[in-house]
């Protein structure tokens, strides 16, 4: 299994990409955000019906930028869950249908894995050990990666993924979707000092992470303050939340760190395009002497590579045809 053609449809970006030995030969990444942004997050309905549209052309992309067709390929990666079981639905079944058409062999993947797969492409591979922050609209959990084929989950969070919180406060503040950038871009102007929102410590026995208690927070600072006010003071708001934000993940990672032995520490998922966040991550690999490894922003968000490579890494055998005929999607974790 050295070159794989790989399908990611878990939300709203369709996506294709063919590695070979953990070199990526092509990556491509339609983004539906402009179709949701109306709305101000992910509608899971016209997600879906986007990925049918889309999915075709992605994958002939794909493997035109590769240079390679179906008969080149040692068989297909596709992310089974967790995700939109609608968006999940349209890849899963696409990569049934062409691997079964070529009577090759077909390995589901899970998306968080993809995530910290993300970390074993080149040119700059990481080796386990190493500590692994995932954060984005969906999922909050810090990994303890000690192989290439599975991690462990060190703290996850109870009620909204850090990227959802950050779509939340995007809307409270009229700022528009996605929700991290648009903070961010107004955050550059604004002093992260101005308002005191909560950094949440959840006493779980684990290193979890709790965004409720911040969103609410801020929905009550913009009601406090109406419309008016809200409107002026938009870069101090978004930059108070986001440094609340970036303190609880960095509260939790580095509590990870104190308490294992890592050689590095990895960022993934959107939120890990967020710049404070890269560098409070920099810092704090700097205070312990750790390595930081940052993938590009193209493999932070969701894209096929990292499917890919969590498939070349997995020790489980490729299913051959007709076995996977039967399978299904599932929109939550599959462990």
């Amino acid at each position: 299994m050295t070159r794989l053609l790989a399908i990611e449809t878990s939300c709203d970006d369709t996506c294709a990409a063919v590695v070979e030995d953990n070199r990526i030969l092509s990556n491509v990444i339609s983004s539906q955000a402009s179709f949701h942004e109306a709305f101000g997050g992910i509608v899971p309905e016209i997600a879906s019906r986007h990925h049918i549209e889309l999915i075709n052309g992605v994958v002939a992309a794909a493997l035109g930028q590769a240079g390679v067709d179906l008969d080149d390929l040692d068989g297909i990666a596709v992310t089974r869950g967790p995700g939109l079981i609608g968006a999940l639905l349209v890849g899963f079944t696409t990569a049934k249908s062409l691997a079964a058409a070529k009577r090759l062999p077909l390995v589901p993947v899970d998306h968080l894995q993809g995530h910290v797969a993300a970390n074993f492409l080149e040119p700059d591979p990481l080796e386990p050990p190493f500590c692994c922050l995932i954060a984005s609209g969906g999922h909050t959990l810090i990994a303890g990666v000690t192989g290439h084929d599975g991690y462990e989950v060190l703290g996850t969070t109870l009620d909204d993924a850090a990227g959802e919180a950050f779509d939340k406060a995007a809307r409270l503040l009229d700022l528009g979707y996605p929700g991290g950038p648009a903070i961010q871009n107004a955050a550059e102007e604004g002093d992260p000092e101005a308002f005191d929102l909560p950094v949440s410590r959840p006493d779980s026995g684990r290193l979890d992470f709790s965004f409720s208690g911040l969103k609410t927070a801020l929905a009550y600072l913009v009601r406090d303050l109406g419309p008016a006010e809200s409107a002026v003071r938009r870069a101090d708001l978004s930059a108070s939340f986001q440094r609340a934000a970036v303190d609880q993940l960095i509260d939790r990672l580095g509590a990870a760190v104190a308490g294992g032995s890592w050689n590095a520490v990895a960022l993934g998922g959107g939120v890990a395009a967020n710049a404070e966040l890269r560098k409070a991550a920099a810092d704090l690999c700097d205070e312990n002497g750790l390595e930081l490894k940052l993938v590009p922003i193209e493999l932070c968000t969701d894209n096929a590579a990292m499917i890919a490579a969590a498939a070349i890494a997995s020790s489980r055998d490729p299913l051959p045809y007709p076995d996977y005929l039967p399978l299904d999607a599932f929109a939550e974790k599959v462990r």
